[in-house]
């Protein structure tokens, strides 16, 4: 190491010079922190002035380390994988003006020795942590290594050799600190490398354990309390670094608890479905519920699905806390809860399209509208189905924002669902006969004649809109209506289908990562369809997420549904459960 370090001044004590003065700030951190700031001004540092002193390096730290460790490999699967530049022009974030452009200049286009993301920046504003700048300085020494290699040897002075020599004993602790830090975090990083599940893909798992039982009236005596589950294994591949293949495995336990109405008789609805209830097929037996692939084509992002497709992949549902992407167990517990129901119209397979426009100004921010297809029966070859023929639902959204703090969606869904199709059937129709959200009457007044009580095809256009403003940190807001207008293709079985509702989220309430939340609303309904059943059906859901641990959190919540069936001769219903989510 003190061999390389004559030497590269030796050659040109600028380049040295140069890589101290971008890196000046990390040297001086103080001994408690393992990050510095880049957008510090430089510290200059006089070749010729031995009596500068640097602070020892922080001692090395196991549990850092691997941290260091998990956020480099984090950092390579998001897109944020560094790759050489030839020019400092290549840099969309670095000026003329600023202070360490000439620095750069001179280490990208004479030295090559500093790399930038993909996505043409340098980020010289982020932290810089003492493990990146050990990578960085030993890669410019490197280079520099190589420059002399075919270098004169008649190039040093004896005025040279003394500065060099004192320079060498300023920092000779941490240049050998620094080289030994990166020695075992290449080696630990190589450690893990070789032990790790794939070099592209990594498992997520999420699995739940429920608690749950129904009060009041007819429908608590004819349920009992059950402990149910659901896991999901998820292998996540990335190709480029930033596309992702997720292939996820689901089993599942749980299902639906039944209402009775006020002759003891079921309802058959999907009021009472809890969001673990969907997916899988009972009996704990391994089904592939999500097969899809994510990735960038230019500025558009692309999204297709071979199976388990939903609009909520791909679509923003603006209802942050209650919503949980994986439709699991970190969210609101009620399907109803967890967004609008205008995104469980349809799944399946298809594709879809986040297209960005604009620039944004001050008020009103950089837009983008999202398009998709999905088809429930996209794999059957058979008549009236498969990918165009059978069920589908085809979603246009816009999207902007207002500031920094509220977010608006405004959806339209356009679908065909065939005799006996729920509305909300989420592509789950073959699973949940019932739908995944609302009324009897809400998921299957389309095409229901009200005469003759038959069920026949029929087509919906649904408007949606759903809007989040988050005023601060502590406190979240969210709501959301939609309409759908559903058309048969027979007599007397046109319909109008209904719902909306609103939410409070305090995140971060009495610990960091817990959520306390609270959501009421009406859930899809329909009315004027049949005699005794046009009350709304009203929901209250409120619910207090605890994070044990970063891997494990405990979700008690209570369910109040009014009205059940659209009827107001029905007990009302309460729905209590305890659930405990593990996350790896």
């Amino acid at each position: 190491m003190s061999n390389l370090l004559w030497k590269s001044l030796v050659v040109s004590p600028a380049v040295l010079g140069a890589t101290l003065l971008v890196s000046a700030t990390a040297i001086a951190a103080p001994n408690a922190s393992t990050e510095v700031s880049t957008t510090e001004q430089p510290v200059a540092v006089e070749v010729a002035q031995p009596e500068i002193v640097a602070q020892a390096a922080p001692t090395n730290n196991d549990s850092k380390v691997l941290d260091q460790v998990n956020r480099y490999s984090n950092e390579g699967k998001t897109n944020n994988s560094l790759s050489q530049v030839t020019s400092v022009s290549q840099f969309s974030d670095v000026q003329p003006t600023d202070w360490a452009f000439q620095a750069l200049q001179s280490l990208v286009e004479r030295y090559g020795c500093i790399a930038g993301y993909p996505n043409g920046t340098y980020r010289g504003n982020r932290a810089l942590t003492r493990y990146e700048f050990a990578a960085g300085l030993n890669a410019c020494l490197d280079r520099v290594n190589e420059l002399i290699a075919t270098a004169t040897a008649d190039l040093v002075t004896k005025q040279d050799l003394a500065t060099l020599q004192r320079l060498q004993e300023e920092f000779s602790a941490e240049l050998a600190t620094l080289r030994g830090r990166v020695d075992a975090l290449e080696a630990r990083t190589a450690e893990l490398e070789a032990n790790q599940f794939s070099t592209t893909t990594k498992l997520v798992g999420e699995a739940i354990f429920a608690v749950s039982d129904v009060f009041g009236g007819n429908s608590g005596e004819q349920n009992n309390t059950v402990f149910q589950d659901r896991v999901r294994l998820a292998l996540q591949t990335s190709f480029t670094g930033r596309d992702v293949l997720t292939t996820r495995l689901t089993a599942s336990n749980a299902t639906a608890f039944t209402l009775a109405d006020n002759n003891n008789a079921a309802i058959n609805s999907a009021e009472p479905l809890q969001t673990y209830n969907v997916g899988g097929n009972g009996g704990n037996s391994v089904v592939v519920d999500r097969l899809t692939y994510e990735a960038p084509l230019g500025p558009v992002q692309v999204y297709l699905a071979a199976a388990g497709g939903k609009h909520s992949h791909y679509a923003a549902v603006n209802n942050p806390y209650f919503f949980d992407k994986t439709d699991g167990g970190n969210g609101a517990l009620s399907t109803f809860s967890s967004e609008n129901p205008i995104y469980r119209i349809g799944g399946g397979a298809g594709i879809a399209f986040n297209i960005p426009f604009g620039q944004g100004g001050s008020i009103i921010k950089p837009s983008s509208i999202t398009v998709g297809y999905l088809a429930s029966e996209a794999d059957s070859p058979t008549s009236g189905e498969g990918l165009f023929n059978g069920n589908y639902a085809a979603l246009g959204q816009l999207n902007f924002g207002l500031g920094d703090r509220i977010a608006v969606a405004a959806t339209y869904v356009h679908g065909y669902h065939g005799a006996g199709s729920a509305l909300f059937d989420n592509g789950e129709q073959d699973n949940i006969a019932t739908g995944v959200v609302g009324s009897n009457l809400g998921n299957f007044a389309g095409g229901f004649n009200r005469l003759t009580s038959e069920q026949s095809a029929y087509s919906s256009n649904s408007f949606g809109l759903s809007a989040a403003f988050r005023p601060s940190d502590k406190l979240s807001i969210s709501g959301f209506i939609s309409y759908s207008d559903l058309t048969g293709f027979g007599a007397n079985d046109n319909a109008e289908v209904w719902s909306y509702g609103g939410g409070i989220a305090l995140p971060d309430f009495g610990k960091k990562g817990n959520v306390l939340g609270i959501f009421g609303g009406v859930q899809p309904y329909a009315r004027g369809i049949q005699a005794g059943s046009n009350n709304l059906p009203y929901q209250v859901e409120g619910f207090y997420k605890y994070r044990v641990s970063d891997n494990i959190s405990i979700t008690p919540g209570v369910i109040w549904l009014s009205s059940p069936g659209q009827n107001d001769n029905n007990d009302d219903a309460f729905i209590g459960t305890l659930r405990t989510t593990f996350t790896f």
